[in-house]
């Protein structure tokens, strides 16, 4: 069985009966779907919904959580503390089992033409789907973001759809559709309110970094004017800095895209040392959405060999240790049947073979 993952990140996360609406639609697309989870933010207005189905359903059904979510959701009025420039901002395709990355590559790539040709929307692609380098990366494609569109379109041209932000286009925005690698969005909470510092501290972590300054402040730049990026401490992290009012705090907001290259207990620590720099403490952390059950067990392992205690417990012992260690029940309750994927994939195909 070919099992893809597939993470449509939508532009609402205040409005419950439109975000029900949207899921409503993904599960009459196929009786084959499961989604495993949904996660609203309400100082984000965004919502992140986790599916995962076999091959031949999953761009279905990914097509029509866009097109509720173009019906029912208008950029034009939209606000929230996260990036984006469309009413379904991001759709990535994830292998999972017994599929490649090329195969979800070409789904993307059929599903950007079929949005394109259908909706009329914009399309990016990036990641793995990308047709060039410099697309693979998400925030080169959504810079600007919705308040861009307009200048952008007509130079940065879509992969598919209309060039200019007319029609469908001027309420939906762009859409941005991917293969990619299992990608962790994590968040960090400080004890601050201080937006500033948050984003002090994803500059110094995330791998693209920040511009380089001489002594006297100004951005060092190379011959063609293009500034020239210090590197931040860690791979396959990108990250910013927000203030939640939500929860009244700052956060600093993290996507791991390679959480072999990067695991996940050094991004906590690395933060919790550059937030120490600036006198701040790390309170505890905060998964939107999944994580991989071998990425959170490695997490525990980490704290146990730090602590010089055996690793040698159960897995759930190994993955309560993480959360505790991680502060992952800092904000909202951590439920490892719900929030660790293979476990949900597991539950859900229980509780599906119990109704039949």
């Amino acid at each position: 069985m070919k099992i893809i993952e597939c993470v449509p990140n939508i532009s609402e996360g205040r409005n419950k009966q439109d975000i029900n609406a949207i899921v409503e639609a993904i599960k009459k697309s196929s009786d084959k779907i499961q989604i495993l989870d949904v996660d609203p933010g309400f100082d984000t207005n965004r919502t992140v919904i986790t599916l995962v189905g076999e091959s031949d359903v999953i761009a279905e059904a990914a097509f029509q959580c866009i097109k509720k979510s173009h019906e029912l959701i208008d950029m034009s009025a939209h606000s929230g503390a996260h990036p984006r420039q469309g009413c379904t901002d991001v759709c990535p395709f994830v292998p999972i089992s017994n599929v490649s990355m090329d195969e979800c590559t070409e789904l993307a790539r059929e599903l950007g033409k079929r949005v394109g040709t259908e909706l009329g929307i914009p399309v990016y692609l990036y990641g793995y789907a990308a047709a060039t380098k410099e697309r693979e990366n998400l925030p080169f494609v959504r810079k600007g973001e919705y308040e861009g569109l307009k200048e952008k379109l007509p130079t940065l041209k879509p992969d598919f759809g209309p060039c200019k932000l007319t029609g469908t286009a001027k309420k939906s925005g762009a859409i941005n559709i991917s293969a990619r690698d299992f990608l962790i969005a994590y968040n960090i909470n400080l004890n601050t309110r201080n937006r500033s510092l948050a984003q002090e501290i994803a500059f110094n972590i995330s791998e693209t970094g920040r511009a380089k300054r001489d002594a006297n402040g100004n951005i060092i730049r190379d011959k063609n004017g293009k500034a020239i990026k210090q590197p931040g401490r860690l791979k396959a992290v990108k990250g910013i800095g927000w203030y939640i009012g939500e929860y009244g705090i700052a956060q600093v907001s993290f996507n791991l895209t390679n959480y072999k290259l990067t695991p996940l207990h050094l991004l906590f620590e690395t933060c919790a040392d550059e937030a120490n720099k600036l006198d701040l403490q790390v309170t505890g952390s905060e998964l939107v959405g999944l994580i991989p059950k071998e990425a959170i067990l490695e997490a525990g392992r980490y704290f146990l060999r730090k602590a010089k205690h055996s690793t040698g417990v159960p897995e759930r012992e190994l993955i309560h240790i993480a959360i505790k260690s991680l502060g992952l029940d800092e904000l909202t309750p951590f439920d490892i049947d719900k929030k660790v994927i293979e476990y949900k994939i597991a539950g859900e195909a229980k509780l599906c073979s119990m109704k039949l």
